[in-house]
């Protein structure tokens, strides 16, 4: 395995918890108009049903909020995406990926959550393991980090990650010792090849789009044309960028889903740099997109659960799924 010359980032701020520019959150329109839609005919409802209708929205209404905020959060699922790479080299037909996005270690159940992560990883063996991004949420959480990290499996074309924007502002020096000292090689703006089978695989990592230096052209110097190229970056917007440059897939987190996702609706909220997609699979030209809805975040989760995820790659067309 080869990677390009690393250097340590810069911390950017200290304990900044929030983004001070405008319009760092988008609400979905349609999230807006179906829930003052939906308001207006609760409020005809009480208006005819009287104190009965009142109390049954109430119970409804609580019901909702305690499994968005006390249910949902607490159950990660562990999905299995079949990706179908165009020319996948046979011998890397069948190739295993564990992504595991967003622990934002320091919230709510976002620890547990992240163990049982790992010890999913740990039970499937993927050939390749990818952490992208926004590992702590809170300065004071980094110390949880090697905890989680100890249960990760050694794969055997190693282990990668990325910086999330949450990362930059708790301490991007102090997390990178913490997945060094894990074996775990952070990549800002640099590639690394590894071979599987005899054929070989480029791994690119960028900087935060949002509070770091993102640089193609510095992430790619010297790397050659790889039969298989994929792209790590913590923001799923860089994937109008990565289709540019000829990659077969990015993974990506940072958007949580929204937290809430509902069909139709879609997406409640997303944070800026992952406004043009949201959640799960896309196809960006020749660049296949998967968008994490990551294993941790603020607490309020609806028809959005916490995730980690295997892919496995498989040669021709099809898409994912």
């Amino acid at each position: 395995m080869t990677t390009t010359e690393h250097k340590l980032p810069k911390r950017r701020h200290k304990g900044l918890r929030l983004d001070p520019t405008p319009g760092k959150v988008r609400y979905s329109g349609r999230w807006l108009g179906a829930l003052a839609a939906g308001g207006l005919l609760a409020g005809l409802g009480v208006l005819a049903g009287g104190w009965p209708a009142a109390a049954a929205l109430g119970v409804a209404g609580g019901a909702g909020l305690a499994y968005a905020f006390f249910y949902e959060p607490r159950q990660p699922r562990l999905e299995h995406i079949t990706l179908h790479i165009p020319d996948l080299p046979p011998a890397l037909d069948g190739l295993r990926i564990g992504q595991i996005s967003d622990m934002h270690l320091g919230m709510r159940y976002t620890l547990e959550n992240s163990l049982w992560a790992a010890h999913q990883m740990a039970l499937q063996q993927p050939d390749l393991l990818v952490l992208t991004g926004d590992f702590v949420s809170y300065e004071e959480a980094i110390s949880q980090l090697p905890a989680v990290l100890r249960e990760l499996p050694q794969a055997p074309l190693g282990c990668f990650a990325v910086a999330g924007n949450h990362d930059y502002w708790e301490g991007i020096e102090t997390i990178q010792a913490a997945l060094e000292a894990a074996g775990i090689r952070l990549l800002i703006n640099q590639h690394a090849l590894v071979t599987a089978h005899g054929e070989q695989m480029l791994i690119a990592g960028l900087d935060d789009l949002w509070d770091g230096r993102p640089d193609m052209g510095r992430t790619l110097a010297g790397a050659p044309q790889a039969p298989l190229r994929l792209l790590l970056a913590h923001c799923p917007d860089h994937a109008d960028e990565a289709c540019e440059h000829q990659f077969d897939l990015q993974l990506s987190g940072h958007t949580h889903g929204g937290h809430i996702h509902l069909p139709t609706l879609g997406s409640f909220c997303l944070p800026r740099h992952g406004w043009r997609y949201a959640i799960g699979h896309y196809q960006v030209g020749p660049t296949q997109l998967y968008v994490s809805r990551g294993i941790g975040g603020m607490p309020l989760r609806f028809g959005c659960p916490p995730e980690a995820t295997i892919f496995t790659l498989r040669a021709g067309r099809g898409g994912g799924k």
